[in-house]
């Protein structure tokens, strides 16, 4: 019985994907090292709306969230109250960082983007990190 409700019940778990975000900085970057997979760092802001319809739209299509949790490791962060290295200086929100293995930042890129070019932009970080 409840091998046939987990089995009815598997196509919801594949809808509505959400991004896996790791709880800190510092967990996703030793989880990035473990797994040799990059990171992506995204800086928010509180007041930025941007970031909301960034977090609300791109963030929250299943294709671009199944992208992000594959093959990265995804922290969200929030400027001046989050800890994470001062080398991801984010003047701009929402600003996306992509780190290799060493934590050394291989592509950047500032702003809201629809999903068509985000995903182009995840290709970008991918193919930047097997450099």
């Amino acid at each position: 019985m409840i091998k046939r409700i987990l089995f009815l019940m598997a196509p919801l778990w594949l809808m509505g994907a959400d991004v896996n975000w790791s709880g800190s900085f510092a967990e996703a970057q030793a989880q990035a090292k473990k797994e040799h997979k990059p990171l992506m760092v995204l800086i928010t802001s509180e007041q930025c709306r941007w970031c909301r319809k960034f977090e609300a739209t791109t963030l929250q299509n299943d294709d671009i969230a199944t992208r992000i949790n594959t093959h990265f490791i995804a922290v969200h962060v929030t400027r001046d109250k989050s800890i994470y290295p001062s080398t991801l200086n984010a003047k701009m929100v929402p600003m996306s960082y992509f780190l290799n293995d060493d934590g050394k930042i291989i592509y950047k890129i500032p702003g809201y983007w629809g999903t068509e070019d985000y995903d182009s932009v995840l290709d970008d970080a991918l193919r930047k990190y097997k450099k």
